[in-house]
């Protein structure tokens, strides 16, 4: 998929753990699991809004995209 989700590498910059992202954001770890792996078909505006108040970032710092294959898939 050509869209890429960072979620990882904020959590390691602001030394946070999924569980408390998942909490603070209002969303369950699962569903932030499939998020943050690549999985998510799709994201609210509302979820992505939360997850850039929690992290303190834009949505360019979650999101980016790469062009087919670039990714090694």
């Amino acid at each position: 998929m050509p869209i890429v989700v960072d979620v990882d590498v904020m959590l390691a910059r602001r030394k946070m753990s999924v569980g408390d992202l998942a909490d603070r954001v209002g969303i369950t770890p699962a569903n932030l699991a499939v998020l943050k792996n690549g999985r998510a078909k799709a994201v609210r505006f509302s979820t992505l809004a939360a997850l850039c108040e929690v992290l303190e970032c834009q949505p360019g710092d979650l999101l980016r995209w790469e062009a087919d294959g670039a990714d090694g898939e």
